[in-house]
């Protein structure tokens, strides 16, 4: 019997490659996402598409009954429907924020609450969830954005731990530098939020060296990362986190071994 797998956020990205590779390699696979206009790719290539907006309960919950009612089953469940909130602390509303967490956080557990009693009972599931090497690390005006990659890392490790006594893995999947329109669009809204007033000379220079760096050939291309998420949702005894994409380990290691510090001055030095 062919294994069934859901993808938040699989109207492009790594998301969309990911849903292509499983579905390849024989799953059935299931797309989710707020923009179903952007997934009638996929479902020309047989892929299931379903409407999921992360912020509304009752859209979680219409996702996975869809699915369960249709397969009877989620066996795989890849979280890597997210966005990144781009501002300084004292510019960015609390209401963004929250949206931030309800997103990134809040609405990655709903859906991943309602799948686990299915898993329990068939004795198996994988669920793997994309943080970030911001999990790990930080960079400057993205306190939110980071806040959540974090709280994301802390909520898997401990989900692991309830989960293993009934077949179910949890993995992390921890991302760099990638070739997706993610940072373009990180870097305007670093723009509209704190581009004038106190924090300008800052914001725009920041803003500037993401809207270089996510135009680098040096990041990896998406494609990469779509062959990571699926080999850790599929192989039979995964890590328990992946780290893949330019500069993840370097910035990771980094920090581990030489401090706050020393990591502090390094990002800083990219900003003048």
């Amino acid at each position: 019997m062919s294994k069934v797998a859901l993808i938040t956020g699989a109207s492009s990205g790594m998301g969309k490659s990911t849903a292509n590779i499983l579905k390849t390699q024989g799953y059935i696979v299931y797309g989710a996402a707020r923009r179903m206009e952007e997934m009638q790719d996929l479902k020309a290539q047989g892929i299931h598409i379903v409407p999921l907006d992360l912020t509304k309960d009752d859209s979680i919950v219409a996702c996975v009954n869809t699915i369960i009612d249709k397969e009877g089953r989620i066996d795989i469940l890849i979280n890597n429907a997210g966005y990144g909130s781009y501002g300084t602390v004292e510019d960015v509303p609390l209401e963004e924020a929250k949206r931030q967490f309800e997103v990134n956080i809040f609405g990655l557990a709903r859906i991943t609450q309602l799948i686990i009693p299915k898993m329990r009972e068939q004795k198996y599931g994988r669920i793997v969830n994309i943080s970030s090497m911001g999990g790990k690390v930080y960079l400057p005006l993205g306190a939110w954005y980071f806040a959540t990659k974090h709280a994301l890392e802390g909520w898997s490790d401990c989900l692991r731990l309830e989960l293993k006594p009934f077949g179910i893995d949890v993995v992390i999947v921890e991302p760099g530098g990638i070739k997706t329109p993610w940072g373009l669009i990180a870097a305007e809204s670093l723009r509209e939020t704190s581009g004038t007033g106190a924090y300008a000379t800052f914001a725009n220079s920041v803003a500037d060296t993401m809207k270089k760096d996510f135009t680098n050939d040096r990041f990896t291309d998406v494609n990469v990362l779509g062959k990571t998420i699926a080999k850790a949702a599929t192989v039979k005894k995964p890590k328990i986190r992946y780290v893949k994409g330019y500069s993840a380990k370097l910035a990771i290691t980094v920090r581990k071994w030489f401090g706050d510090r020393i990591f502090d001055k390094v990002i800083m030095s990219q900003y003048k």
